[in-house]
Protein backbone atom coordinates (compact mmCIF):
# COMPACT_ATOMS: atom_id res chain seq x y z
CA UNK A 1 0.00 0.00 0.00
CA UNK A 2 2.62 2.40 0.95
CA UNK A 3 4.29 2.94 -3.07
CA UNK A 4 0.29 3.58 -3.79
CA UNK A 5 -0.38 5.91 -1.20
CA UNK A 6 2.95 8.04 -1.45
CA UNK A 7 2.44 8.21 -5.06
CA UNK A 8 -1.19 9.98 -4.31
CA UNK A 9 0.84 12.03 -1.59
CA UNK A 10 3.07 13.52 -4.37
CA UNK A 11 0.24 13.44 -7.08
CA UNK A 12 -2.20 15.83 -4.49
CA UNK A 13 0.71 17.40 -2.31
CA UNK A 14 -1.07 21.14 -3.34
CA UNK A 15 -4.76 19.80 -2.14
CA UNK A 16 -5.08 17.15 0.18
CA UNK A 17 -2.82 16.77 3.40
CA UNK A 18 -1.38 13.22 4.40
CA UNK A 19 -0.88 12.35 7.96
CA UNK A 20 0.89 9.25 8.84
CA UNK A 21 -0.61 7.20 11.99
CA UNK A 22 1.87 4.75 13.51
CA UNK A 23 -0.63 1.89 15.53
CA UNK A 24 2.55 1.57 17.86
CA UNK A 25 3.02 5.27 18.44
CA UNK A 26 1.21 6.29 21.66
CA UNK A 27 1.41 9.55 21.08
CA UNK A 28 -1.36 9.14 18.30
CA UNK A 29 -3.40 6.75 20.42
CA UNK A 30 -6.39 9.66 21.00
CA UNK A 31 -6.88 10.60 17.72
CA UNK A 32 -6.37 6.46 16.90
CA UNK A 33 -9.51 6.18 19.09
CA UNK A 34 -11.64 8.98 17.74
CA UNK A 35 -10.88 7.47 14.37
CA UNK A 36 -11.27 3.91 15.97
CA UNK A 37 -8.12 3.09 14.07
CA UNK A 38 -7.14 -0.79 15.08
CA UNK A 39 -5.23 -2.53 12.35
CA UNK A 40 -3.02 -1.95 10.02
CA UNK A 41 -3.52 -0.48 6.73
CA UNK A 42 -6.65 1.73 7.36
CA UNK A 43 -7.01 4.38 5.70
CA UNK A 44 -9.37 7.29 6.51
CA UNK A 45 -10.52 10.66 3.91
CA UNK A 46 -11.53 13.09 5.85
CA UNK A 47 -13.04 16.82 5.01
CA UNK A 48 -12.02 20.11 5.63
CA UNK A 49 -13.79 19.99 8.82
CA UNK A 50 -12.18 16.15 10.10
CA UNK A 51 -15.04 14.65 9.43
CA UNK A 52 -14.64 11.49 8.17
CA UNK A 53 -16.20 10.92 4.55
CA UNK A 54 -14.54 7.52 4.09
CA UNK A 55 -12.71 4.66 5.56
CA UNK A 56 -10.76 1.75 3.88
CA UNK A 57 -9.28 -1.32 6.10
CA UNK A 58 -6.85 -3.45 3.83
CA UNK A 59 -5.64 -3.05 0.24
CA UNK A 60 -7.27 -0.41 -2.16
CA UNK A 61 -6.75 -0.30 -5.77
CA UNK A 62 -5.56 3.32 -6.48
CA UNK A 63 -8.53 4.03 -8.54
CA UNK A 64 -10.55 3.84 -6.03
CA UNK A 65 -8.47 6.26 -3.53
CA UNK A 66 -8.61 8.76 -7.25
CA UNK A 67 -11.95 8.60 -7.27
CA UNK A 68 -13.11 8.98 -3.50
CA UNK A 69 -10.51 12.38 -3.48
CA UNK A 70 -11.68 13.67 -6.93
CA UNK A 71 -15.09 13.41 -5.54
CA UNK A 72 -14.55 15.49 -2.13
CA UNK A 73 -12.23 18.07 -4.13
CA UNK A 74 -15.24 18.96 -6.42
CA UNK A 75 -17.21 20.17 -3.43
Amino acid sequence: MAPIVHGLEAKYTDRINFTYLDIDDPQTDPFKQTLNYRVQPHIFLLDAEGHVVQAWLGRVDEAEFVSAFEQVLSN
